[in-house]
This record gives structure tokens, C-alpha cells and sequence, in this order.
């Protein structure tokens, strides 16, 4: 039997699951898997493996999500620092409070005057390095509490600016209000703060419609597997 369980495994996260739903779901199969690696007297003991994954993605986003296993779990902080590829949509228009779509959208504003020129030449703007204010809803922590928790206890509290880089901001398709974009970018971006600031610079305001992460480094979603379908392969190589 194979002995080398311990690995880096690439899930193409679903619609509406937490990054904490794949690992939840993956764990304790992977660690049966283990489990079957080692001599029948020390099955029973073996309780601590290692499962975690390399980047949140939020609920609403899909794409790309790296799990580390066992020892490559000493791998999750080289493969965050890596660089992000998301293709996805801004709606201009309306802001949310979310700056996505987990919050109703609302300050509607004509776009009847915004051209493909000015919408091209501002996401041309955001080029190059530059400090990015994470949203109020994200697990920025503050005070040692999440940050999206203080915002939905109404409560007022300051989130610190930080650098980042976009290496690319390609406009794809405009069906207005809707926009499609590919980005890359450094750690620590959020697409949704890049789609609100968008918004701010049309002077209509947006907000992120959807998202899909499509690499991070050298790994890709073209490469990733649903966590259904990687726990089905698990299961039946475990009966064979």
C-alpha cells in the first residue's frame, strides 16, 4: 500500500461552502486513510493529523482551494504568499455593505454616462502597488475578534490599510451594469474592496456579483477536483 498520504490536495471549492466546510467534510476521511498506512496496533491510537488549507475563499466564492496534509501542512504559509488569479463580476451601480453580494444591494446611481473607455481606463488605474482596506465583513481580526462579527453587531471600529500589488486587471466582457474581469495579484488582496474602490473611482458606486480564484503560484483550478468527488475517490480506494 502506498505510504505517502501526506499531500497537497487541490479543491475547487463550491458555491456557498466555507473554506472550514471543505476541511470539516475532508478531515476525518483523510485521516482514515492515514489510519490505513499503519501497522493494525497503532490504528487505534492514531488521532492527530494534520488538515488545513493554504488561503480562505469566502462563502460565495468558488475556485481554487489548497489542502495540506500531514507534514505538508509546513507548506500553507509558502503557497499564501503566492500570487492570486480570480476571473469574476462587478456590478456598478449599487454598493452592498459586504461589498458582495452577502448583503442587499443598495445607494443606486445611473450609469446611463459610463462608457467602456472610462470603464477600461480605471480598472487601468488600479495597475501597480497601492494600500487596500480590507472590508469591514472579513475575518480581519481586530481586538482579537473577527472583524465581519463586530459589523454585524452594528458596531463601529477601524481596519488599518495595507499594501498590495494588481499585476493585472483585464475588463473581459461589459453587460452592464455587470462587468467580467480576470485579476492577478499579491497576498492579502480583496476583490471585494478592488470592486468597491472601482465603484468610488466610476463615482457610481459596485460591488462583487461573483468570483472564481483560478491559480495561486503554480497551481490551477484546471487541476482541482470537487470535494465530492475527491471524498468518493477516497472512499473507494479505502473499500478496495
Amino acid at each position: 500500500m502506498d505510504q505517502s498520504t501526506d499531500r497537497i490536495i487541490l479543491i475547487n471549492k463550491p458555491y456557498r461552502w466555507t473554506s472550514f466546510d471543505v476541511v470539516k467534510k475532508l478531515r476525518k476521511p483523510l485521516l482514515e486513510e492515514k489510519r490505513l498506512t499503519l501497522p493494525e496496533s497503532e490504528r487505534k491510537i492514531f488521532k492527530n493529523y494534520k488538515v488545513g488549507h493554504a488561503g480562505t475563499l469566502d462563502p460565495l466564492a468558488t475556485g481554487l482551494l489548497i489542502l495540506c496534509t500531514g507534514k505538508l501542512t509546513k507548506k500553507i504559509s509558502e503557497i499564501q504568499d503566492a500570487e492570486k488569479e480570480y476571473t469574476g463580476s462587478i456590478c456598478i451601480g449599487s454598493t452592498t455593505a459586504s461589498f458582495d453580494l452577502e448583503s442587499v444591494p443598495e445607494n443606486h446611481k445611473d450609469i446611463g454616462h459610463i462608457s467602456e473607455e472610462i470603464i477600461r481606463s480605471t480598472a487601468m488605474s488600479f495597475m501597480g502597488r497601492q494600500q487596500q482596506t480590507p472590508p469591514a465583513h472579513s475575518a480581519v481580526k481586530i481586538d482579537g475578534q473577527r472583524a465581519y462579527e463586530k459589523a454585524r453587531k452594528g458596531q463601529e471600529f477601524e481596519i488599518k490599510s495595507k499594501e498590495i500589488e494588481i499585476r493585472a486587471f483585464e475588463i473581459t466582457a461589459i453587460r452592464l451594469p455587470e462587468i467580467d474581469f480576470r485579476v492577478v495579484c499579491t497576498k492579502g488582496t480583496y476583490i471585494r474592496s478592488l470592486a468597491d474602490d472601482f465603484g468610488k473611482k466610476l463615482g457610481v458606486g459596485a460591488h462583487l456579483s461573483a468570483l472564481c480564484r483560478t491559480r495561486i503560484g503554480d497551481f490551477s483550478l484546471n487541476d482541482a477536483i470537487s470535494p465530492l468527488d475527491f471524498l468518493a475517490q477516497l472512499t473507494d480506494k479505502q473499500q478496495v
